[in-house]
């Protein structure tokens, strides 16, 4: 059931009239439960064994883990006055050690199956490849696997869940139906956001009651959206798809302009999607996280993932960077270099400082990387991202050198607009990775760059990729608009733009929702005989 469709329309309408008609209050999370499932049920009812395992894996394992905790807890009170110091160390590195044990059988479990079904075919190819050039007769068998509707999103989320048990942050979900709900909600299954159980599951479980400043504000994010996604985004997959379709016959300019407008329509079916989940969740008084944070605006690459795709950045940020970064095998290595000769230099001692950073940012982005495909491409477009965060971190000393001698004042305008065009190249760099059909395609794209440039060839090229002028001009517009939009919220971060509307007259209100919603009947893609192109990240 596609965000973009008129069964989802429907659907959303029934949910709200049962979730704020419901006569039990504070059991109205339980319609919420209810249509998660169904609409789980409508992507296909194989899907719904695997959402189920994680469901049950992860409750049953977090009330394990509180268990362990509560019972050492009673113990080491119990004998406190017979303990000494030294035995009550052991007996935590005990308890510690067999939490440890209990979170690996949740994460290999979970983590296993959503590796086994997105990249074993990957590995059996790659492995029958090198034993073929090998000469040896070997043959890995592939397989018909299918990848459940958002599986990466609510393994992710189950697993940071049980890693906030596992340190204490949460306390463990006594009801299992409660924590299906928080596992299943259906506004950010496909796509997200990554929700952190602390700052979501209180308001899916509280009763909201209809607010309509709240109705008003969550619908006009969802038709912004809906803009995006279906008169951008859907638009320009056109292009987009004609060209991958058939990737070898075009020349290094038209490839140019595909990673541009994939940039683009990248950002609009995205944030579009996000907007939608947002908006619907908005509706039943649950605010979920921002998303994006005009990420194109960023000044450096750093900034770009902390801007992008925010939710995923703060799950690898929280559960695998600080304690990667953090880790005795990290630190020690930094102490190590420090007391080399070397370490005593300006140069040692600032990459003995950073070292543990670096290589854990550049672990991180490689496996964020793999997370977006089982393909070398995508390996390609991790180490390209982990590569230039690393080398950032360790150079920043010499950059500042650079701005020193070179009299150059960092927080300048013109020095600002350089860093903000120079992040986007590095990140158009990336996206090449992403539409090139493979790891060979995306080095024949680069070479391509430099050596085939044909403005006259790259126009009469253009002109056959399914598109008509209009709308190219459309496109054009919308990326205006966007970047228009973008510009006021980047200068007034503290207020959206939809409760600046709310300050201006009811009749320019009114014709902004009017004008947006007549673009979407008028210029969105859909209709008889054609199938919306599903979210970009729905395949991760």
């Amino acid at each position: 059931m596609s965000y973009t469709s008129l069964n989802f329309l429907l659907f959303v309408s029934i949910t709200v009239l049962a979730y704020f008609l419901f006569p039990l209050k504070k059991q109205k999370w339980t319609v919420l439960l209810a249509a998660s499932y169904v609409f789980y049920l409508f992507a296909g009812y194989k899907y719904v064994a695997f959402i189920v395992f994680t469901t049950l894996s992860t409750f049953l394992i977090g009330l394990w883990l509180e268990k362990v905790t509560a019972k050492s807890k009673n113990n080491i009170k119990l004998h406190k006055a017979e303990w000494s110091r030294e035995d009550k160390k052991k007996y935590k590195e005990k308890i510690k050690k067999q939490k440890r044990i209990i979170l690996a059988i949740a994460l290999v479990l979970n983590f296993g199956i959503l590796a086994f079904l997105k990249y074993y075919n990957f590995f059996a190819g790659s492995l029958n490849d090198v034993f073929g050039s090998w000469g040896m007769e070997f043959s890995a068998p592939t397989l018909k696997l299918f990848l459940p509707l958002g599986i990466s999103f609510y393994t992710f989320q189950s697993m940071g869940y049980i890693v906030d048990v596992y340190r204490e942050k949460t306390p463990a979900q006594h009801n299992p139906f409660k924590f299906a709900l928080f596992v299943s909600f259906f506004p950010q299954i496909i796509q997200g956001p990554i929700g952190i159980y602390d700052d979501l599951a209180h308001q899916l479980f509280e009763p909201h009651d209809f607010d309509f400043t709240r109705f008003k504000h969550a619908l006009e994010l969802i038709l912004w959206g809906l803009v995006k996604k279906m008169v951008f985004a859907d638009t320009a997959v056109i292009a987009i798809n004609n060209v991958t379709s058939d990737y070898n016959c075009y020349g290094g300019t038209t490839l140019t302009f595909t990673i541009i407008l994939y940039a683009f329509q990248l950002y609009a079916d995205f944030s579009g999607g996000i907007d939608i989940s947002r908006g619907v969740a908005q509706i039943f008084g649950i605010d979920m996280m921002e998303n994006f944070k005009r990420p194109y605006f960023s000044k450096d690459i750093n900034e770009y993932w902390r801007r992008w795709h925010i939710s995923l950045g703060n799950w690898f940020k929280n559960y695998l960077f600080y304690p990667l970064a953090m880790s005795s095998l990290f630190i020690n290595t930094s102490k190590k270099i420090k007391s080399t000769k070397f370490g005593s230099t300006v140069a040692g001692a600032h990459i003995a400082k950073v070292l543990p950073t670096s290589i854990a940012s550049f672990v991180v982005f490689f496996i964020v990387g793999v997370w977006h495909g089982a393909s070398w491409k995508y390996v390609g477009f991790g180490v390209w991202n982990g590569g230039i965060i690393m080398i950032s971190v360790l150079m920043k000393p010499v950059f500042e050198w650079c701005h020193k001698k070179l009299h150059i004042n960092p927080k300048s305008a013109p020095y600002t607009v350089f860093q903000i065009l120079r992040t986007f190249i590095v990140i158009l760099v990336g996206y090449v990775f992403d539409v090139a059909p493979s790891f060979t395609q995306a080095m024949r794209t680069f070479w391509l760059f430099f050596t085939d440039q044909s403005i006259s060839t790259g126009l009469s090229e253009i002109s056959t990729l399914g598109l008509v002028g209009n709308q190219y001009v459309l496109l054009s517009l919308g990326a205006v608009f966007i970047f228009i939009i973008s510009v006021i919220q980047e200068r007034h971060d503290k207020t959206t733009i939809r409760d600046m509307l709310d300050q201006k007259p009811f009749i320019l209100r009114w014709f902004a929702m009017f004008v947006g919603i007549m673009l979407v009947v008028s210029l969105g893609v859909y209709g008889s005989g054609f199938d919306a192109a599903d979210f970009v990240y729905m395949q991760f």
